[in-house]
């Protein structure tokens, strides 16, 4: 790897082109398939048709799983075909037809989003861990180093070196690739200059020209119940600036007053809602997130503001945004407050105050000792094109100085301090090193999550009962308990057995009262198991979760598939669960 960093190919990437296209072209096979009919397909037609069957039967037994009744999942496919997210789209307006008690005018005009790129967001700060396909399986039974890789974390499509690769050499080829684009990671400057009329502007970008209310019935206008088909040539479609500073509805130090934050009547009081997603995503997915989710506006906000570490967040909830408060005590602000060691051999040209988003990877030891080589090899102070070079791996992968010229990546314990967790939050009990990288990665900020939670402190002096949706290590329970909030109740549901072990194990030693009832799969919660539970102890007054960013991250180069990626899909899971939640009575009073 050279000084320079990225090729300069990349630098003509176009943010806001259809990051789809991508896609398709890395995914289309390279051999060639013809086109015309051979006669073993003819004569295998009949076996074709029988696959058919079986694919059909298996879609209709996975929708049903989900709680949708036989019938209108067969009434789906037959309107839309095996297009499962046009599938999924009926089958909610089908239900929301169905649970509702009046009827509402129709509405001609929607909103649309679109993300620009602009330099105060040019940090790669997403994760890029994708999910291995077919072909790479092959080749991960043939090559250790392969296997080794995959089970690090990273996303192989093709070796570069070949089995005979060294695993770490393997590893700074993956990354390098996926980080191509050399972004300028200087972070801003915590002096935040906001006049009024720039939160006047930030105001009006993310207003939409005749916004719509969000009707559940009538969400498909002039369709009856078929589902509406995306317009290819619509235009007119709003354009989505993120805020510059991304403060959301304000921060502890520069609170920005928004006197009247107006909710869609849909989307008013109770159960709360609170959903994370990444800032930086492919085009469409926060317009499609926030049709959902009953047009509410997200609040996008950077925790740089909030820790020593960036990461950019947008938010979509219903809750109150007036006297929040910050968890005390305050957390570290700077990179030499959080680890106060490294001051000692942190050189002068290095001027990083704040890491970038902490990532569920981590830098090599041969990417540092190669480091550390070019430093040496420069017997003294270290050339321009030298410093240039260490900075853009430092940036690259949060790496610190912890002696002469030795660069180190982060240890989990530090990332815990960063994130807002108790120390050891994520050490032992059989837990793994990557395993840990990997949950802090995809984990809440918990003092940036905490400050929004706060408003609920006075409204559940006697507790609070909680459905946690994809709930990680917890940083939800986390921010909630540290905010002095009982927690009487908390369906927690997580597919990852270590971050299920990592939560029952923080509900312990901080000696909980309430109960803490695990779920494995979200398929297994549904209209029947939540009216058990709301009949068990009387409601959910806070439904809260977020996706793992693996197909919505900015950085994720080789597979952004939006909300359709196969984690970034579980979106539509939590708004089903939110909306059978909402449907269903004995919702908590307080």
């Amino acid at each position: 790897m050279d000084a320079n960093g990225a090729s300069s190919d990349n630098d003509s990437i176009d943010w806001n082109t259809d990051d789809e296209l991508e896609i398709c072209n890395a995914s289309s096979p390279d051999n060639g398939i013809m086109s015309s009919e051979s006669p073993e397909a003819i004569s295998g037609s009949e076996e074709a048709n029988s696959l058919t069957a079986s694919s059909s039967s298996r879609m209709v037994h996975h929708f049903v799983n989900m709680g949708f009744s036989e019938d209108l999942v067969i009434r789906a496919i037959e309107e839309n075909g095996k297009d499962e997210a046009s599938i999924l789209d009926s089958l909610l307006t089908y239900s929301a037809l169905e649970n509702s008690t009046e009827e509402q005018p129709h509405v001609t005009k929607s909103c649309h989003f679109k993300y620009v790129r602009n330099s105060a967001d040019d940090h790669l700060d997403e994760e890029f861990l994708s999910r291995i396909d077919e072909n790479t399986k092959g080749l991960l039974e043939e090559d250790e180093s392969l296997s080794l890789l995959v089970e690090m974390g990273y996303s192989l499509k093709k070796p570069y070196s070949g089995p005979s690769a060294h695993v770490e050499e393997l590893s700074d080829y993956i990354s390098g690739a996926q980080l191509d684009k050399e972004l300028d990671a200087e972070l801003e400057d915590d002096v935040l200059e906001i006049s009024s009329s720039r939160t006047k502007t930030r105001t009006e970008n993310f207003t939409c020209k005749n916004k719509r209310k969000l009707d559940l019935n009538e969400r498909l206008k002039g369709q009856g119940c078929k589902a509406r088909k995306k317009n290819p040539q619509e235009g007119n479609e709003e354009i989505l600036n993120l805020p510059n500073p991304m403060i959301g509805f304000g921060i502890p130090d520069e609170p920005w007053c928004l006197m009247d934050r107006r909710l869609p009547v849909l989307a008013a009081g109770k159960p709360y809602f609170y959903y994370e997603n990444v800032a930086l995503t492919p085009k469409g997915v926060w317009s499609k997130i926030s049709r959902f989710l009953y047009e509410i506006e997200p609040e996008f906000v950077d925790s740089k503001y909030f820790c020593a570490a960036a990461r950019k967040r947008g938010y979509i909830h219903n809750l109150p945004i007036q006297d929040r408060f910050p968890l005390l005590p305050r957390p570290p602000k700077t990179i030499h407050e959080a680890l106060p060691l490294s001051k000692k051999w942190w050189p002068s040209w290095d001027t990083r105050r704040k890491f970038n988003c902490l990532l569920t990877t981590y830098g090599s030891a041969r990417l540092t000792d190669r480091l550390r080589k070019a430093l040496e090899d420069c017997d003294g102070e270290p050339t321009p094109s030298v410093k240039k070079y260490v900075l853009d791996q430092c940036k690259r992968w949060n790496l610190v100085w912890v002696g002469k010229n030795k660069l180190a990546p982060l240890e989990p314990d530090e990332m815990e301090i960063l994130l807002g967790f108790p120390k050891d939050h994520t050490r032992g009990g059989g837990i793994s090193r990557s395993d840990r990288y990997k949950g802090l990665g995809n984990s809440f900020q918990v003092d940036t999550v905490a400050y929004h939670l706060s408003v609920l402190k006075d409204r559940f002096p006697n507790g609070i009962n909680v459905l946690s949706l994809f709930s990680g290590i917890g940083g939800a329970e986390v921010a909630l308990h540290r905010l002095g909030i009982p927690i009487k109740n908390v369906v927690s549901v997580e597919i990852s057995e270590v971050n299920r072990n990592i939560v029952r194990s923080w509900w312990e030693q901080t000696h909980q009262k309430g109960h803490l009832i695990e779920i494995e799969d979200i398929r297994k919660v549904d209209g029947r198991s939540l009216e058990r539970w709301m009949h068990s102890f009387g409601g959910f007054d806070l439904v809260i979760g977020g996706s793992p960013c693996n197909n919505l991250a900015g950085g994720n180069r080789v597979s952004r598939e939006g909300l359709e990626g196969e984690q970034s899909s579980l979106f539509y899971d939590y708004f089903r669960v939110l909306e059978l939640v909402r449907n269903t009575r004995g919702t908590a009073e307080d």
